[in-house]
């Protein structure tokens, strides 16, 4: 992990006890030591702004770092969050969109994926399908009643 990396991790670690508005100073100085347009940088400003609650402000920057090429595991947060912003932005359905294009991508995120999808789900409302999405991701990670869960979500998804 590189040094810049490490600078951004340690303020992440302690945004509880900066507040938000040194967060986003803190994120936007050590962004502006990449070039303009880094998507690594932009994913970083648009995460301190949306972490504060501007999603207004977050949206775009979100977007950019995804068409600058932001890749990896930081691209399949950035559909996270971007499609969380939209979603509170009163979006649900276009968030919904974003999260089922990344889905097949999501690796270790897919429950993440599917638990915004939730979310959004539950804004557009449907319920049933984001009950049965959540149970259904959940049910794999239980040591009891997995198989029981498993058909409960799969009943809803029926009935959805």
């Amino acid at each position: 992990m590189s040094d810049w990396q490490h600078r951004i991790d340690a303020v992440w670690a302690a945004a509880d006890d900066l507040g938000d508005a040194e967060v986003i100073r803190r994120i936007d100085a050590i962004a502006a030591e990449r070039p303009e347009g880094d998507p690594a940088a932009l994913f970083e400003r648009a995460g301190a702004r949306d972490s504060a609650g501007l999603e207004v402000d977050a949206e775009p920057l979100y977007r950019a770092a995804l068409a600058n090429g932001l890749a990896g595991s930081e691209r399949v947060q950035a559909h996270v969050q971007l499609a969380s912003t939209i979603r509170n932005l009163g979006r649900p359905l276009e968030a919904i969109e974003l999260l089922d294009a990344i889905e097949p991508d999501a690796g270790e995120l897919h429950d993440a994926v599917v638990a915004f999808r939730a979310l959004a789900l539950v804004d557009a409302g449907d319920a049933r399908r984001a009950a049965s999405d959540a149970l259904a991701a959940l049910a794999p990670h239980l040591q009891r009643y997995r198989v029981s869960v498993a058909a409960y979500a799969a009943d809803l998804a029926a009935s959805a």
